[in-house]
């Protein structure tokens, strides 16, 4: 993206923050944590201060056993998540070189990805933890607070007067549901506070989105983010969160990657004879991957058909990686999963990359790549057989993530 347009979308949300900025009291996230406080509060002066005390009780169970849970569940997954690893690397599961039905592939991606990318590993874990975990410690209170919310219940009713209307149907007597009104009231600021929290996890995240601009003109969440919100985390979630977002980007890249992998895992005998003569003269890593790089990049012609039909028709052509060394056509992520699949038979380890390509005309449209591992060097580098028609040189160039933009 170029200078000017980067400024002109900057522009873009200063104009949608300060407008809301002006709106002042009308912004929907005022409205929403104001209702939700005064709903709180009417529904304590109607129950009264008995029920309304019930229901505070039971939130800040909820609260404690939801907090108990996700700490507990961290501390298994956290123990757990080595151990899972070493089972699963013990089993030396590897992607079988055949054609795999939808099932088997299904569960080559997962169970290898659960082998190899930790965050995955991490989140399957933690979230059956939690699960599970909040389960029992549920199972062992809910008879304890069962009892003393009853016994709560029956002592506050018993102290309590109770008013009859009009028509002889009993409510709560003024005194008690003034204090439900002030039961509500904490009730209403507990839920305000979560909902502030969960704000303030979004806006971290995706701080140059508008509607994170639109959420922070909001002036009661300033004053809950501000006042409570980042004093009681210390920083942690502002210096954190976008790191973590940043890793699970990586992360699902790679899975994408994986997804291919299991897709191409049967090589055929004809491309795995094509790709040891293209290579057969190569003394290292880095020409067998330069001499498949050429070869794909020369044999195989864009397929502007497949483009077309798609794009005026929405009919997208898949095909393997045999059809595309058959037809000798097709369009990036052919060449990218016919690369891909060469350099496996000669040994090299490598991946499809899927993403943006720089389209030359100053914007980015879909596109599709390969990274290899050169062994001897102990590195990864990039490679784009699609352009080598185009001219230049697309194997590991200075710039190459300048114009090839991964999916995230």
């Amino acid at each position: 993206m170029t200078d000017a347009l980067a400024g002109e979308e900057g522009r873009e949300r200063m104009n949608v923050a300060d407008f809301w900025s002006h709106a002042g009291v009308w912004n929907v996230v005022t409205i929403v944590l104001a209702g939700a406080f005064a709903l709180s509060v009417a529904q304590g002066l109607r129950r009264g201060a008995s029920s309304s005390a019930k229901h505070l009780a039971l939130m800040m169970t909820e609260g404690a056993v939801t907090l108990a849970s996700l700490l507990l569940a961290w501390q298994l997954s956290s123990w757990l998540s080595p151990q899972v690893q070493s089972w699963l690397i013990e089993r030396n599961l590897k992607i079988p070189p055949e054609e795999l039905g939808m099932w088997e592939q299904f569960y080559y991606t997962g169970i290898t990805a659960m082998r190899d990318f930790s965050l995955l590993r991490y989140s399957v874990l933690f979230v059956l933890g939690y699960g599970l975990i909040k389960q029992l410690v549920y199972r062992l209170l809910d008879p304890a607070v069962d009892r003393w919310l009853g016994r709560h219940a029956d002592t506050a009713s018993a102290a309590g007067t109770a008013s009859r209307d009009a028509r002889g149907r009993s409510g709560p007597s003024i005194w008690s549901s003034l204090l439900g009104g002030v039961i509500g009231a904490l009730t209403g600021l507990g839920r305000g506070l979560v909902m502030v929290a969960l704000l303030f996890i979004f806006t971290t995240l995706f701080p140059q989105t508008p509607l994170s601009g639109y959420i922070q003109a909001s002036t009661l969440y300033q004053t809950g983010a501000k006042s409570v919100i980042k004093p009681v985390t210390g920083g942690f979630l502002e210096s954190q969160l976008p790191v973590f977002t940043r890793a699970v980007e990586q992360e699902f890249s790679n899975i994408l990657q994986r997804k291919y992998e299991v897709l191409d895992s049967k090589i055929p005998d004809d491309i795995a004879q094509a790709a040891k003569q293209v290579t057969a003269k190569a003394k290292n890593d880095e020409e067998k991957a330069r001499m498949l790089y050429r070869w794909v990049g020369t044999r195989i012609q864009y397929d502007w058909d497949k483009v077309e039909q798609y794009e005026k028709r929405r009919i997208w052509k898949e095909q393997t990686p045999e059809d595309t060394f058959a037809t000798k056509q097709g369009v990036c992520i052919d060449f990218s999963r016919l690369y891909a699949v060469m350099a496996r038979s000669v040994g090299l380890d490598v991946k499809v990359v899927t993403g943006l390509g720089y389209d030359g005309q100053g914007g980015y449209g879909p596109h599709a790549w390969n990274e290899v591992y050169l062994a001897d060097q102990a590195l990864w580098v990039p490679l784009d057989s699609t352009w080598v028609a185009s001219g230049g040189n697309w194997f590991n160039p200075p710039g190459f993530n300048e114009t090839h933009i991964k999916d995230a």
